[in-house]
């Protein structure tokens, strides 16, 4: 999740959003345990963003929010470990690394957010999203903000020449600091080409 300049505290959004969404897999996960069928990816990165739909909608509505107080990007996937498939979706801006291959979704200043459609009926919005993928052979993939375009200088001191900031933290691995590697990278990147971020970064990367 992440937020955005045009909707207003949008950070509420942001976390609003991620405490609905673990909510939701807790539930899924039970009831899949369950009725031990497990469900495939598409299905149910369907179901859980209809619930996520339906549950902003019901907060806005008891709340009595305004359309600018929803907006936020979202960014997930629904991953089968097993099978090392998945489907991913990017609502707004953001980045989707998988196995070497970038997708760059930019809506030039004009992220869709799913707050503009808590009106609509959620099967015909659903049906409309078209920055969807579908995986069947996935061994490593990340999950970004658009945070990781903003690097600049934060000071003047001369540093050793940047590198691809993209390229070392989606692509270059180590296996044996995998927990600790991108927040080892960060400081890697600021130690030594001088660089920092100037707008919210998540990464979220996983290697199966």
């Amino acid at each position: 999740m992440d937020g955005c300049s045009m909707g207003i505290d949008s950070y509420f959004a942001a976390t609003l959003t991620g405490k609905i969404l673990k909510q939701v897999a807790k539930e899924l996960a039970y009831k899949e345990f369950a009725d031990q069928t497990p469900v495939a990816p598409a299905v149910l990165m369907k179901l859980i963003l209809q619930q996520l739909f339906e549950k902003l909608k019901s907060i806005r509505n008891q709340l009595d929010l305004k359309r600018n107080e929803l907006l936020n990007t979202l960014i997930l996937a629904v991953i089968d470990t097993a099978n090392k498939s998945g489907e991913f979706i990017c609502i707004g801006d953001g980045v989707i690394h998988i196995d070497g291959t970038l997708y760059d979704y930019d809506q030039q200043n004009k992220p869709d957010y799913i707050g503009y459609h808590l009106t609509e009926d959620f099967e015909n919005w659903y049906a409309n999203q078209q920055q969807r993928l579908s995986v069947s052979v996935i061994n490593d993939f990340s999950l970004v903000t658009d945070g990781i375009y903003t690097f600049s200088k934060f000071d003047h001191k001369a540093y050793d020449p940047p590198g691809n900031i993209a390229e070392y933290l989606l692509v270059d691995g180590d296996a044996n600091s995998v927990e600790n590697m991108l927040h080892q990278k960060m400081i890697e990147i600021k130690n030594n080409w001088g660089l920092a971020p100037t707008d919210d970064l998540a990464i979220v990367r996983c290697i199966l």
